[in-house]
């Protein structure tokens, strides 16, 4: 059976989509902990831990995952993007790629942010034109 994000990635379940390539996903987190917190995932393989993917998947979804950064950081004010891997909400690997004006942005315990539809399609939409740039 086919995760959440499996479904996402092939258009199933609606999105916020910031990015896209042949083998990466990249869209906005519906519970973000900052405006912009983004998630990456390969779009091939359902594995649930990010060191268990092979080198070849695991190189490009980190250089995805690095191209999709420099977007967000263009296109969202912030001091910097932070990356986390947890992978315990979800079985299939993501990055979380999240907006940082200080190191509390990334505490995952924190109340989630509560945006409007009309906000995070914005927010995809310029975290997507940036993407496009590069």
């Amino acid at each position: 059976m086919a995760t959440i994000f499996t479904k996402i990635a092939k258009g199933e379940i609606p999105s916020y989509k910031c990015a896209e390539n042949e083998d990466f996903y990249a869209f906005l987190d519906i519970a973000p902990m900052t405006k912009g917190h983004t998630l990456v995932i390969p779009k091939h393989t359902e594995c649930d831990y990010i060191f268990s993917l092979d080198e070849k998947t695991y190189a490009g979804l980190c250089a995805f995952a690095r191209k999709v950064a420099l977007a967000i950081k263009a296109a969202v004010p912030c001091q910097r993007v932070g990356v986390a891997v947890l992978g315990m909400e979800v079985p299939h690997t993501h990055i979380h790629l999240v907006p940082l004006q200080s190191e509390a942005d990334m505490d995952f315990r924190r109340e989630k942010l509560k945006l409007e539809p009309q906000e995070m399609k914005k927010i995809a939409d310029s975290i997507l034109s940036e993407y496009e740039k590069l």
